[in-house]
């Protein structure tokens, strides 16, 4: 194993210790990234004295048409900032050096994130970092910051990711054939990959909690400490491509996608809490530790009140809306309830542990939006002094509830035409958003499925 022993102990990075990495031959690389729309990093791979002398405080330059591309990478059409009319010109990243981090599953490499900005210095409104960074600066002026943690499900496959593109996945044979959620038994079956991602991800400036199985056919979780939401939605993107990177070193393939199978999908359950900015819990009712105070009900109350509105950032894509199955622990009810999975909303904790779980977001979700909706919602409760009604002790799926959008278009209209989106994140976001739910709507419509060939092939 090489020394590290200039790296922090959570393998964070600062520039005196990159320098310090450089001279004794244990960095050569670093990779300079930006979230896209889609929640993937991308970005470049740079020779670290070009780097040090000339990247680290200026950044590099990005085709801007990295925020106007569909998943395949394909330039769409409708986006302001981004067009052939516009001449698909740069963008720069400029990184974060607080980001900064070795990635143990390279060879001599390091990490670091960018926040995105125009040639001349002014903000890319619509990159995801940035949206968050702004809701995040709203609470601020609030005296208060945002806490939380994501959970990322996946299913883990023996096929490589080519194998599985050659067989257009089909027959792809999941890592455990029955059910293993809790079973340590179906865990330690797939330990050597689960174990590889956990100390790496360690190494590379995360706190590793637990991993656990889940209930489809190869599925896992990995849990993550709590934490500020900028770093939670950082660690996130990058937890999410390292797992995919360390599978393939492995001779496996694993997916995040929200609905791979007609059996359980893979959620991104979100929990959040508000303190103050000397870590009060002002989220906490001080005489009842696990019950809220007025300014946590009021938050909540705002996601109730505006779930459908931000269900565009929760689920961005055709598949996402196939998760939303009634008894699947995916919820189709806008409720909150004490400890219940059958709700949207799940409160959960006592004291420095009250927080809430938003089950709505999958896997494919970005969490910047997730996170920057959540804070948006919260804050128009708080300011409007919204009531939160009473929780859902029952059966959600059963419930007189709102049922959350049960279909992408139908979250794009609701997004599009609401006064409160317009308004939390301004009209530049919510078009340029709006645009990418239209172009996954399009190109889907344009697709033809298996379905439709086995229905129509011979027998139409």
């Amino acid at each position: 194993m090489e020394d590290n022993r200039n790296v922090t102990s959570r393998g964070a990075l600062s520039m005196d210790h990159l320098r310090e990495q450089v001279k004794e031959g244990s960095i050569d690389t670093v990779i300079v990234a930006m979230t896209d729309m889609q929640g993937r990093l991308v970005g470049k791979k740079l020779h670290v004295p070009f780097f040090v002398e000339n990247v680290a405080y200026e950044g590099t330059d990005g085709c801007n048409y990295l925020l106007a591309v569909d998943v395949d990478m394909r330039p769409a059409s409708g986006y302001a900032m981004s067009s052939w009319e516009r001449g698909y010109g740069d963008l720069v990243m400029k990184p974060d050096l607080a980001t900064l981090r070795m990635v143990p599953w390279q060879t001599k490499t390091a990490l670091v994130l960018s926040d995105v900005v125009w040639p001349d210095g002014t903000e890319v409104v619509a990159s995801p970092r940035q949206i968050l960074r702004r809701q995040l600066d709203r609470l601020g002026g609030l005296g208060l910051d945002a806490y939380c943690g994501t959970e990322l499900e996946f299913l883990v496959f023996n096929d490589t990711y080519e194998a599985a593109w050659k067989k257009g996945y089909r027959d792809l044979e999941p890592a455990n054939l029955y059910n293993v959620d809790y079973s340590l038994l179906g865990v330690s079956r797939v330990e050597a990959l689960l174990r590889d991602i956990r100390i790496s991800m360690a190494g590379a400036a995360m706190t590793v909690e637990s991993v656990k199985g889940e209930c489809n056919l190869g599925q896992h979780e990995i849990a993550f400490r709590y934490d500020h939401a900028l770093q939670t939605c950082d660690n996130h993107v990058i937890y999410k491509l390292g797992a995919k990177e360390i599978a393939a070193q492995h001779g496996k393939s694993l997916t995040f996608m929200a609905k791979f199978n007609e059996a359980e999908g893979s959620s991104c359950h979100t929990h959040l809490s508000l303190r103050d900015q000397h870590g009060g819990l002002v989220f906490v009712d001080p005489e009842r530790p696990s019950e809220l105070s007025t300014l946590g009900q009021q938050f909540l109350a705002g996601q109730l009140d505006h779930m459908s509105e931000i269900t565009l950032m929760f689920a961005p894509n055709i598949n996402s809306y196939k998760r939303f199955v009634e008894g699947s622990f995916a919820p189709t009810a806008i409720a909150w309830g004490r400890d219940n999975r059958t709700c949207a909303l799940r409160l959960v904790g006592s004291g420095a542990g009250l927080r809430f779980e938003n089950r709505v977001p999958g896997g494919d979700a970005n969490p910047y939006l997730v996170v920057a909706a959540m804070v948006a919602a919260g804050l128009d409760g708080i300011e409007r002094g919204l009531e939160l009604p009473p929780p859902e002790s029952g059966n959600a799926y059963h419930g007189e509830h709102e049922r959350i959008p049960s279909s992408l278009a139908d979250a794009l209209a609701t997004w599009k035409h609401s006064p409160f989106i317009a308004e939390a994140f301004g009209d530049e976001v919510r078009d340029h958003y709006a645009t990418m739910g239209s172009v996954e709507l399009e190109v889907f419509a344009r697709a033809i499925t298996d379905w439709e060939r086995f229905r129509s092939f011979e027998r139409m």
